[in-house]
Formats: C-alpha cells, sequence, structure tokens
C-alpha cells in the first residue's frame, strides 16, 4: 500500500486530499478535497463530492436569470458554512487549470470557454499553519494527482472509492469496504 507522503515541505495545492477510510469526522468521511492553496500560513480546498442536489438559483435569487443558474452548488466544507465560493477548472490535454474565488462575471465568463465547468461550494475547508502538515503525519490524508476524468465520475460518495482506488490495489481494497463494517 502506497504510504501518504511523509513530509509535505511541496505544497499540496492542487492535489487532492483523500480522507483515510479510518477517518470518521462527519465534515471529512470519504471526502476528496481539491486543494487550492497551501503554504507556511494554511491550506485551503474545498470538498467535492458532497452535492446539496441544489443549482445557484435555488441557493440565492441574484443568480437565477444568469449563465450560472444551473451551477450546482456543494458543500465545501465546515469553514464559513454561509459563504458561496465559485470555483471553475478547465479540462486541458496538459492537465487542468483551476480558478477559485471567482467573482460571478469572471465565473460567466469562464463557463462560456469549451471544456470548462463551474461549481458553487457553501463553505471551504481550511486548516490553520501547521495543522494539515500534523494531519498528514498522522495518516489522516492520502495526497493524490488530480485525475484526467475527475469530472466524468459522478461527484459524490462514489468519487471517493473510484479515486482512491487508482492508488493502488490495498486502497482499492479498503475504498471498497461498505459504509457499516456490520454488514460485511
Amino acid at each position: 500500500m502506497r504510504a501518504p507522503r511523509e513530509s509535505i515541505k511541496e505544497t499540496v495545492a492542487g492535489s487532492l486530499l483523500l480522507a483515510h477510510p479510518s477517518l470518521r469526522d462527519p465534515n471529512f468521511r470519504r471526502s476528496v478535497v481539491l486543494m487550492s492553496l497551501h503554504n507556511a500560513e494554511g491550506a485551503m480546498g474545498v470538498v467535492l463530492n458532497r452535492p446539496t442536489g441544489k443549482r445557484l438559483a435555488e441557493v440565492t435569487g441574484e443568480f437565477a436569470l444568469t449563465a450560472l443558474a444551473r451551477v450546482p452548488v456543494f458543500h465545501g466544507g465546515p469553514v464559513q458554512p454561509e459563504r458561496l465560493v465559485l470555483a471553475a477548472w478547465q479540462a486541458r490535454p496538459d492537465g487542468f487549470r483551476l480558478h477559485f474565488g471567482v467573482e460571478p462575471a469572471q465565473a460567466t465568463e469562464l463557463l462560456s470557454e469549451e471544456g470548462t465547468h463551474v461549481r458553487a461550494f457553501l463553505g471551504y475547508s481550511g486548516w490553520s499553519a501547521g495543522q494539515l502538515e500534523n494531519e498528514m503525519k498522522a495518516s489522516t490524508w492520502i495526497v493524490a494527482d488530480v485525475p484526467g476524468d475527475l469530472l466524468s465520475h459522478p461527484q459524490d460518495d462514489n468519487l471517493w472509492r473510484a479515486v482512491l482506488g487508482r492508488e493502488g490495489a490495498e486502497w482499492r481494497l479498503l475504498a471498497g469496504e461498505p459504509e457499516d463494517l456490520e454488514r460485511n
């Protein structure tokens, strides 16, 4: 089983954090976090696989008659859950480009470009200075590269299984465990 990165002196921004199968915190259980920032002051990202089942126009009427009305809304994390964060990423042959915390006008402009996906997040996931590093030392997270087909997977609990399963055969086995082990 490939172990989580022992040292994260390098940044994990632009990577995915996958919750370790043993993580029971309801905010992050079986979560896939897209990291947008990681430096000496802390880290920040959004949970990709916690859909609210709503569209942006349903959450706030200011988007009802705009190109962003149908943008899906996700629970981005436990920090400032009332704050709306817009993010866009563009699938490209050489990877992806993330635009995080964009203004509505920029999100609308980006949405018109082919291969661009826009999502809205209520809240975000944040770590203070050293907090993420300590969690990494405790093997709370598995760091993974963003797969090119990330957005082709359902953005729900199955995303965690799919991405963790790519990290190796033993991770694939752990990812396939039932939620309730008594049902195994």
